[in-house]
């Protein structure tokens, strides 16, 4: 068999794309039990709708990343960075953070988390991916 180099490249990128699709998963799983708290907490409807909006909307992302359509990454980013940026200025998340362990509290840390391992991880899988786009469009000689 040919040796091309890209060996390590391939290597990356499936250990990159199965983080990625892990974390979207648990995005996912978080989600569901975000969604139940705003429902026994009886959250505004709007609130709650909103975030049901936003969470049918990742359900589709992992769904088609388990299906294996890389064109999917871009849009599982987009949502990581929007879900931290209207997630993170809220200072009542943090008053939930202040006041212990709590169901709340470990969601809304969990899912932070959750987030920025996304942002990382598809980021360095799209970026991995593109270099390997252009290495093997090198000719070789």
């Amino acid at each position: 068999m040919e040796h091309d180099g890209l060996e390590p490249i391939d290597t990356k990128l499936k250990a990159l794309r199965h983080g990625a699709d892990w974390l979207i998963y648990g995005s996912v799983i978080l989600g569901v039990a975000l969604l139940a708290q705003l429902y026994a907490l009886i959250a505004p409807p709007w609130l709650f709708y909103s975030i049901l909006a936003g969470w049918i909307l990742y359900l589709v992302v992992a769904i088609e990343v388990a299906v294996g359509r890389d064109r999917t990454y871009p849009a599982a980013l987009v949502l990581s960075i929007v879900t931290l940026a209207v997630s993170l200025p809220q200072p009542e998340h943090y008053s939930l953070a202040d006041a212990g362990l709590t169901l709340a509290s470990l969601t809304f840390i969990a899912g932070s988390l959750f987030q920025v391992g996304v942002i990382i991880l598809v980021t360095s899988f799209l970026v991995l991916k593109r270099r390997q786009s252009s290495i093997r469009a090198i000719p070789v000689r």
